[in-house]
């Protein structure tokens, strides 16, 4: 669970930046410019962060291949705390003028640099301490524990909104959700000092195998199909979350015209019931296997989805329930990381998760909201059809996404015959049987 602290601040930091957008908007712009303007400079200021999410995963993921997980995985958490906390005592417009929103631009910058680290390094942290035949359930308890930044973050949103007006919250009562995060991010830090190396890495430290040449270098040149499947993955865990979980409840409310509460509630049931069914799902292919649980919950995803927005239009009195099992299908977010993780070998893991995560997450991240957007107002049922069809492109990656075992032997040896020469030191190859000590049992995704 410390793992999951800093992926928290994460999610929470989104729900509450995008909850409190028209005020941050009216208090870091100048009263002169039209409000349609203020809110997309705002939103702009929101979407740089998250351009900068590759150029942070690039370093932080060098350097967590050579020099250590746990160290870059104690810096992704400060880089996120320092940041959220001072958005939270900035001075506004009035005070200091142009300097307003362009200090706010480089906190949300220095958020989305530490941000492009902190959810790759975490999965592979995770991944690595587990047992080989419980790497699913710690990355489906670390994925829960992420999505349960978007339920304290919708919580947090709801209370303010039902408990303080919009003046209120305007004269300063905005600053408490950032500075509570900033606290929140700190006390992280502090937890994870007692986390330990990585098993893997320690192994792979011991063997000089430590990547000498450029990581990201020897995952664009060897590892090619493995970025393709995670960047897939990726794209449907965005999709998965961006709209059936951030962007559903306001397109609920504008298409079907239904109430703000009813839908806020909905959504609350259904982000819960993520968390849970990121953690079962994860658990349930440690048994048995990705593939055989992927067929199985995909459908579900996307009849869930249709359902949701169906019954919206037609049934509102079951939106709850609809959300709820929409939620459940939302568990399929669970198979990006558990594919990445597994997709790359020791030595360059952290920078191919990395890589691959934030250049998918950072492009269709920002492509998403507005063509769902726009596809919404065409068709109601579009935003269904688009998760839809998303799914079913992400098919190949989970069926076809290179597995490899994560032990401690994978430190020097990748796959059943492979010669690691990371370090620039020739191995023999070696043959890795099912029986090899320390070498869990090899996933070939139906057994």
């Amino acid at each position: 669970m410390l793992a999951s602290l800093g992926g928290a601040l994460e999610f929470y930091d989104f729900i509450i930046f995008a909850f409190l957008a028209p005020v941050i908007g009216k208090l870091f712009f100048s009263a002169a410019l039209p409000d349609w303007v203020r809110q997309l400079q705002t939103f702009g200021i929101f979407a740089a962060g998250y351009l900068a999410r590759p150029l942070g995963g690039i370093v932080m993921a060098h350097f967590g291949d050579t020099r250590g997980r746990k160290r870059m995985f104690l810096l992704s958490v400060l880089l996120m705390a320092l940041p959220t906390l001072a958005i939270g005592i900035l001075p506004t417009y009035r005070s200091i003028g142009i300097a307003a929103p362009l200090l706010l631009l480089a906190m949300r910058v220095m958020q989305g640099i530490a941000i492009g680290g902190e959810a790759p390094g975490a999965w592979v942290f995770v991944a690595e301490h587990a047992r080989p035949e419980r790497v699913g359930f710690a990355v489906g308890m670390l994925t829960s524990g992420l999505s349960s930044g978007i339920l304290l973050g919708s919580l947090v949103a709801t209370g303010m909104s039902l408990a303080f007006g919009q003046a209120q919250i305007a004269n300063g009562l905005w600053r408490l959700p950032f500075l509570a995060g900033g606290v929140f991010g700190f006390i992280a830090m502090l937890l994870r000092r007692w986390l330990e190396e990585t098993p893997v890495f320690e192994e792979m430290r011991r063997r000089a195998l430590v990547s000498r040449k450029l990581p990201l270098q020897t995952v664009l040149r060897s590892h090619r199909r493995e970025m393709v499947a995670s960047a897939l993955g990726t794209w449907m865990l965005t999709a998965t979350i961006v709209v059936l979980i951030l962007m559903t409840p306001s397109l609920l409310q504008s298409m079907f015209r239904l109430a703000p509460a009813q839908v806020q509630l909905a959504n609350l049931a259904g982000t819960a019931a993520l968390c849970l069914s990121t953690l079962a799902v994860a658990a349930a292919t440690d048994r048995f296997g990705i593939r055989r649980v992927a067929v199985v919950l995909l459908p579900l995803l996307v009849i869930a989805t249709y359902a949701l927005y169906i019954g919206a239009e037609r049934l509102p009195s079951a939106l709850l329930p609809l959300y709820t099992l929409a939620g459940l299908g939302a568990g399929s977010a669970v198979f990006a990381p558990l594919i990445m993780v597994r997709a790359f070998p020791s030595p360059v893991r952290f920078t191919g998760v990395s890589f691959s995560y934030n250049i998918s997450y950072a492009f269709f991240g920002a492509v998403t909201p507005v063509l769902v957007f726009w596809l919404a107002h065409l068709n109601p049922l579009n935003p269904a059809h688009y998760i839809a069809v998303v799914t079913v492109l992400s098919v190949p990656a989970i069926l076809k996404a290179p597995i490899t075992n994560i032990s401690y032997r994978e430190a020097a040896f990748d796959g059943d015959t492979a010669c690691i020469e990371y370090s620039g030191v020739p191995r023999s190859p070696v043959r890795l049987g099912a029986s090899s000590p320390g070498v869990g049992k090899r996933e070939d995704g139906m057994a």
